[in-house]
């Protein structure tokens, strides 16, 4: 009966992890507060989920315009605020690290001030650019890949 009892558990088990298709899921992830935390006080990414990366940032400054050629971006602003532009040309191009592209600025974008609670999506070749930072702003980025 024990035999019986453990097999159906497995079983069900693996009706869980499995599409109906085969594919197999992968199970959730979850960042303590403590962990998201000590993560804006560091930076960097809290999940790689291979097809996205969830990033923890924290700006005290402004930054160099940037374009990320595989990856869309969404962001979340937890507090703080800036000056971002999207859109228009990089100026001062240069090829940066896994097919992204940097410069010194950017000209015919869209200067937007952004603050606490807002949410921004870039899609993958938009230049972007937090221009001014006035105070320190923290926000998530959710980084899909291509």
């Amino acid at each position: 009966m024990k035999l019986t009892l453990v097999t159906v558990g497995l079983l069900a088990l693996a009706l869980l992890l499995f599409a109906a298709d085969g594919t197999a899921y992968k199970p959730a992830t979850v960042v303590k507060s403590d962990a998201v935390m000590a993560g804006f006080d560091k930076g960097g990414t809290i999940v790689d989920g291979g097809a996205f990366l969830v990033q923890t940032s924290r700006r005290v400054k402004p930054g160099s315009p940037e374009a990320h050629m595989n990856q869309d971006e969404i962001m979340y602003v937890v507090s703080g605020s800036a000056t971002l532009v999207t859109g228009g040309s990089i100026t001062g191009l240069r090829e940066g690290k896994n097919g992204n592209v940097g410069g010194t600025g950017v000209e015919g974008g869209t200067e937007q001030k952004i603050g606490k609670g807002d949410v921004v999506t870039v899609p993958k070749g938009t230049p972007h650019w937090f221009k001014e930072v006035p105070e320190t702003i923290n926000y998530y980025v959710v980084k899909v890949n291509h």
